[in-house]
């Protein structure tokens, strides 16, 4: 059985989940050119060839996926009983990397994460957003950040947050054209600002009043995956909006926009931090949840 450094497999990991070498040198502080050497090196040695390469892009063989697959796991074990060696002073320390949607990032995140960096000086957060369901332990994640319907059931799930809402929305000066819709079926005759996410999936929108659901697809004077956009065009008075309450809550409270059909869009769970159920819980991590829960 061949002898394997623990650095040379870590590195492999750390390129197939960045899908690049350029970003993954990054990460690890080191030249894209030490870090192709040394995948090059450890392909040799198993006699496997475990990325594929091209100009553009960086993917894992089925050789290297299924080494991934396993090795993730392991090396999230490892950097846990690292962190907690180097927490034993009493301060945690060690990197914590999370994957967010943006409305998670932007709205709950972003509030807490300098008082955190402030009292913990020797961790270190890399936050991801993205709006796609992903496999954190597969890509080299500790934690993520998910609304309970998204939340898969072997994890742990700590409350990030207050409840939420979505709200409709709309400046003044659109409704003095259009009229005030009284349902959400009214929307279907409105100019309509609408989301979509980098998959392309554009979600409809979903209105709730006691036992009564309404979905809808109202038609889109203007799509975007930029929500600064989206934001700024229905002020502009473009069209009807309907985005997470704290996107819009100046703006509400000042009057230049208006709040529509709200006995139609009830308060909701905030997201969950999630991450997996081990024996080993990161001292970083841990001082990110214990500094979550005290936000709350």
């Amino acid at each position: 059985m061949p002898v394997i450094d623990l650095g040379d497999l870590d590195a492999f990991a750390a390129v197939a989940r960045h899908r690049s070498f350029r970003r993954a040198a990054a990460a690890r502080g080191v030249s894209p050119s030490t870090l192709s050497q040394t995948i090059r090196d450890l392909e040799a040695h198993l006699g496997v060839r475990l990325l594929n390469r091209t100009t553009r892009s960086v993917a894992p063989t089925e050789a290297g996926a299924k080494l991934l697959e396993r090795l993730s796991p392991s090396l999230a074990d490892i950097a846990a009983a690292v962190g907690e060696i180097q927490g034993e002073d009493g301060a945690p320390a060690g990197a914590v990397r999370i994957n967010a949607p943006a409305p998670a990032v932007e709205l709950v995140l972003a509030p807490i994460v300098a008082d955190f960096l402030k009292a913990y000086p020797k961790v270190r957060l890399e936050i991801v957003a993205e709006t796609s369901l992903i496999d954190i332990v597969k890509e080299g994640y500790d934690a993520g950040v998910r609304w309970g319907e998204h939340l898969a059931q072997d994890m742990i799930a700590v409350p990030l947050g207050p409840p939420q809402r979505f709200v409709v929305t709309a400046a003044p000066e659109l409704l003095a054209a259009h009229g005030v819709p009284a349902t959400p079926h009214d929307l279907m005759r409105y100019p309509c600002i609408r989301q979509r996410f980098p998959s392309g999936v554009t979600p409809a929108w979903e209105f709730e009043r006691g036992d009564e659901i309404v979905r809808l697809d109202p038609p889109a004077r203007l799509t975007s995956t930029n929500i600064v956009l989206q934001k700024r065009a229905v002020i502009a008075g473009v069209g009807v909006w309907a985005t997470f309450e704290d996107y819009v809550a100046d703006e509400l409270a000042d009057g230049r926009l208006c709040r529509l059909l709200g006995e139609w869009c009830p308060s909701f769970p905030g997201p969950f931090l999630y991450h997996p159920s081990r024996r080993h819980v990161p001292a970083a991590l841990r001082a990110f949840i214990d500094f979550t829960r005290k936000s709350v």
